[in-house]
């Protein structure tokens, strides 16, 4: 029984997490890097302080990293012309210029924290490579313009 109690109230976090949170991410990558950064560097587990003024902390973790596995799986899933477009579109979404931001992402490699923790290397590996490869053009298109 403690097992469908913790499944209901898992969905429940995960239901309002999507609504509330997640639905204002307009790619599949934004989401995802959302997704990421909730989760302590450190310990490993996710933390989202509005979820839980709701429901357990430990609910809010598990849930998370649900959503953080299931969103990284969908943006792999992509096209890799989706792909680009998504990040494309998610470094447009951001303050500074969308080529001083991709060198700063290649330059810390900050793009590996985007990988939910326990993803097989194989798919580690993949979306470290497709996100350098875009990135590097984002950063490449600054060169050509600038020239």
């Amino acid at each position: 029984m403690e097992s469908v109690e913790r499944f209901a109230q898992n969905r429940a976090v995960i239901e309002d997490f999507a609504a509330h949170w997640l639905s204002s991410n307009p790619t599949d990558l934004a989401r995802l890097i959302y997704v990421a950064k909730l989760r302590d560097i450190y310990a490993g587990t996710y933390r989202h302080p509005m979820l839980e003024e709701k429901f357990p902390r430990a609910a809010v973790d598990q849930a998370l990293a649900f959503c953080h596995e299931e969103i990284f799986s969908k943006f792999l899933e992509n096209s890799f012309e989706r792909q680009e477009m998504d990040l494309r579109l998610t470094l447009i979404g951001m303050e500074l210029p969308p080529a001083e931001i991709a060198a700063r992402w290649l330059d810390l490699e900050l793009y590996c924290s985007f990988v939910p923790t326990g993803a097989p290397s194989y798919l580690r590996d993949l979306f470290v490579s497709k996100i350098r490869s875009m990135l590097t053009a984002v950063v490449g298109d600054r060169t050509h313009i600038a020239v």
